[in-house]
């Protein structure tokens, strides 16, 4: 993944009805340790990874990148969104030159099935929409991540294609900026 190119960052913290996303801090290293050693957050992203390599391995402030939003529920980190340019040497594309913006999430197993993802992904999508107006937005998450996939058809994703990647099939879509995602700021 690549950067946004010419997008602002940090943005002003983005605040929704009951989370905040904002740039990575040194308070959330446990949160990411916890995310990256999860064999439930991991399933379909190659596997957990062992927590004493998290531990040497991960920085002081981890996910500090444009493009990379801590979601927080209550002061504690429950997950991150992000937004990314997709590698043109990977499959999937909607645009012949490639390097779309794509979405991806990964929340704390505690925080699923109470519509966080949704409501995150949602408002940086609106935020995307904002700085960078008409562009389009992809997707791409394993075939058998039924949740995942839930999850891009809520925010409107269509589906473009199906591959192999990664030794499974990938299911990839791409949503248009419908000009009507909002969210507050402070």
């Amino acid at each position: 993944m690549t950067g946004l190119g010419a997008v602002a960052w940090p943005p002003v913290p983005i605040r929704t009805e009951r989370l905040v996303l904002r740039e990575s801090e040194a308070r959330d290293r446990a949160g990411f340790i916890e995310m990256f050693a999860s064999p439930e957050v991991r399933t379909y992203l190659g596997g957990p990874r062992p927590r004493d390599e998290l531990e040497r391995a991960v920085p002081e402030v981890p996910g500090r990148r444009p493009g990379l939003f801590v979601v927080e529920l209550g002061g504690a980190m429950i997950g991150m969104v992000a937004l990314d340019r997709r590698d043109a040497e990977r499959p999937g594309h909607v645009r012949p030159e490639a390097g779309e913006a794509e979405l991806g999430y990964t929340f704390l197993p505690d925080a699923w099935g109470h519509g966080y993802a949704a409501e995150a992904c949602e408002a940086a999508l609106a935020w995307f929409a904002g700085v960078s107006p008409g562009e389009p937005v992809v997707l791409c998450t394993q075939a058998a991540n039924e949740r995942s996939m839930r999850l891009a058809v809520k925010l409107g994703f269509t589906e473009v294609e199906r591959f192999d990647e990664y030794g499974a099939e990938q299911w990839f879509g791409v949503v248009l900026d419908r000009g009507d995602r909002t969210f507050r700021t402070p």
